[in-house]
């Protein structure tokens, strides 16, 4: 279900229609908007909040853009330029899947966004206090944005648990199966930092002096990825099997359709090209 919803949400941060939304209201500069975007669910928050549930970006990173973007935008015209930006996307690529289609789905999303468990879950928790917008688009996305929000808070939570800190999480997952070109300053690590955090890595045992994971390494991430399933199960277990087998058949063409706008090397969840019942 991940892989269904997470490109719903994920127009938000590579459409050219989100950015120009966020540019029109101040917020020029990819990380300024990113930044607000997220965070403005919490209101005029400082970078303390933020660093802590964004989980892996270096604190000076987080600190360059808050509070700074709150003297350019409110959080309120941040919240509306997203949501905006994210419907002008979605609206552009969705033209060949039934109106009808889509509005089911935004309902059966809402309903699953509702059965979210959000004790612990600040940034699900945050988004689900949100309006709900009138439009099925609009909907679609927010419901898709808590359910997001619920499942990465549920992942840190197993990051932490796990013994990783933001950098090392990061090395790690670049080892196993991305790229530390695009990561490291996508994060805003230095090369210093990156190569300490290497370092506790191998002494840990998850990683070979030449920066190979190890066995336990690959043991981890199934651990951790299959505990991070085991959190972000509750609304698919309160919407029912028969409603998510059907929401799942809904949102595939539209995830196929909002990939569109993602880059194909990117570390979220993406749907296969077909899907079998």
């Amino acid at each position: 279900m991940w892989t269904l919803f997470e490109p719903v949400h994920a127009v938000t941060y590579f459409a050219p229609q989100a950015r120009a939304r966020y540019e029109a209201v101040g917020l020029r500069g990819y990380w300024r908007g990113y930044f607000a975007g997220r965070a403005a669910a919490f209101g005029p928050v400082g970078p303390g909040p933020v660093h802590a549930t964004f989980f892996g970006f270096h604190p000076a990173m987080v600190r360059r853009a808050l509070p700074d973007v709150w003297t350019r935008a409110t959080p309120a015209d941040t919240l509306a330029a997203r949501l905006d930006g994210a419907r002008a996307a979605l609206d552009d690529v969705l033209g060949s899947v039934p109106a009808a289609d889509v509005a089911e789905a935004a309902e059966l999303l809402r309903s699953a966004a509702g059965q979210a468990d959000l004790a612990g879950r600040a940034l699900a928790a945050a988004h689900a206090d949100l309006p709900w917008p009138a439009d099925p688009v609009g909907v679609l996305w927010q419901a898709a944005t808590v359910l997001r929000e619920h499942r990465g808070d549920g992942h840190v939570a197993t990051l932490v648990n796990a013994g990783l800190d933001g950098v090392e999480a990061l090395v790690w997952r670049s080892a196993l199966d991305s790229d530390r070109e695009v990561l490291q300053p996508n994060r805003g690590w230095s090369d210093e930092e990156w190569d300490a955090a290497a370092t506790r890595l191998v002494e840990r045992g998850w990683l070979e002096v030449d920066g190979r994971p190890t066995t336990a390494a690959r043991t981890a991430r199934d651990d951790i990825e299959r505990r991070t399933d085991e959190l972000a199960v509750a609304p698919w277990r309160g919407l029912g099997g028969t409603a998510t087998e059907r929401l799942a058949s809904l949102l595939h063409p539209i995830a196929m359709a909002a990939r569109t706008h993602l880059p194909a090397m990117n570390p979220i969840g993406l749907p296969a090209p077909h899907r079998s019942a």
